[in-house]
């Protein structure tokens, strides 16, 4: 039962802000929870008499009922417009939960549908995950719920606020992998040997592989603005000016730590093990262990990260691909270099993380630490 409870306070915790959050942040607008009533018309092309190459191909008038806020209850009719791009078009059915933006700035109330209720999903999923963690991890899956939870605050409470202030994006990364790396390793596995030097790894491998991404990437005049997303910070109504090339960065850092901490981890854990067995084994071959289980690790931690990101690269992959675009051109577009270059200096970072790993455990767990075992 504690577990449950515990499980309760973190998703609670995750989701209090922001995902069921019904006021908008600009004055006299709304966002609000919605469900269509009844679709009232729907007019086709032909109906409207358009063309292909016109803005609005379908109307939609919609019948909606706001379900909260202060105007809980109330049914609005809704002018709903579709183009030829699916890509922009909320097409609604009667029964869809839709979230309304609800527009108070003049004496008249204007209403508009402005996307589909996603975030139960999105919860059932967490749910879905967080209780198959506890399941098949018992005391280790509630350890990995509550790391999750100090990561995903470092990074939405800590790192991004300060970046949005206009502090250094990658100090303040580089401040959050310390945080969060310190305080995952501590508390999955104590205050020992093992998670020193995990930590003393990951950092070491995370920090070299930022070093080179940083280098390549000046040189390779990165600037950051690879993404549609990346560009509407600049549209950002903050007084801070936002560095784009440091933001891109930072985000290979965090990117980079997951399986850095992950390989790290594992080879420490491995060569403590060993130790644990063979107390009078040599540093050099404690040193050789950790290296021979670091490179079975290496092959597959590699491959997975270039596969996480190419299928995160893969509908603009895609379009390169079915417009024959040359290798020369591909290759030389920003938004290629940067996710080419965030891919390998991520796996540098694993690469790199073996040795250091296997050296930093020799020496720790030959030493004669006073770090508890």
């Amino acid at each position: 039962m504690k577990k449950i409870i515990l499980l309760t306070i973190i998703i609670l915790m995750l989701f209090s802000e922001g995902v069921y959050a019904n006021t908008g942040g600009v004055e006299g607008l709304q966002t609000v929870r919605g469900e269509v009533v009844e679709i009232v018309t729907h007019l086709k092309p032909e109906d409207l008499g358009v063309n292909e190459g016109s803005l609005v191909q379908e109307r939609q008038v919609v019948k909606v009922r706001v379900e909260s806020g202060e105007f809980k209850g109330k049914e609005y009719l809704v002018e709903n417009n579709l183009g030829g791009n699916d890509y922009y078009n909320i097409r609604v059915e009667k029964g869809d939960k839709i979230l309304l933006v609800l527009d108070t700035t003049s004496d008249t109330m204007n209403v508009y549908i402005s996307s589909f209720v996603r975030d139960r999903y999105e919860l059932y999923i967490v749910i879905l995950f967080a209780l198959l963690l506890i399941i098949i991890g018992r005391s280790k899956g509630i350890k990995s719920i509550i790391t999750l939870s100090i990561t995903i605050f470092v990074i939405l409470k800590f790192m991004i606020p300060y970046i949005i202030q206009g502090k250094s994006p990658i100090l303040i990364s580089a401040i959050s992998c310390v945080i969060i790396t310190a305080l995952t390793l501590t508390i999955v596995s104590g205050v020992n040997k093992k998670s020193v030097s995990a930590i003393l790894g990951t950092l070491s491998g995370v920090f070299i592989a930022a070093t080179i991404a940083y280098v390549v990437g000046t040189m390779a005049s990165l600037s950051g603005l690879s993404s549609e997303e990346a560009v509407m910070i600049t549209y950002l109504p903050i007084d801070a000016e936002l560095n784009l090339r440091g933001i891109l960065f930072a985000g290979i850092l965090i990117g980079t730590l997951g399986a850095v901490m992950d390989v790290s981890m594992s080879i420490a854990s491995s060569m403590h093990e060993i130790k644990s067995i063979k107390p009078d084994i040599k540093i050099s071959e404690l040193f050789n262990s950790g290296m021979n289980v670091g490179r079975d690790i290496m092959g597959t931690m590699t491959n997975t990260l270039i596969l996480a990101y190419t299928g995160a690269s893969l509908p603009i992959l895609i379009i390169f691909i079915a417009y024959q675009a040359s290798i020369v051109e591909v290759m030389n577009m920003d938004v290629i270099a940067t996710e080419v270059i965030r891919a390998f200096t991520g796996s540098i970072g694993i690469v790199l993380t073996i040795p250091m790993t296997a050296l930093i455990t020799s020496l720790l767990e030959k030493g004669g630490s006073n770090i508890a075992k």
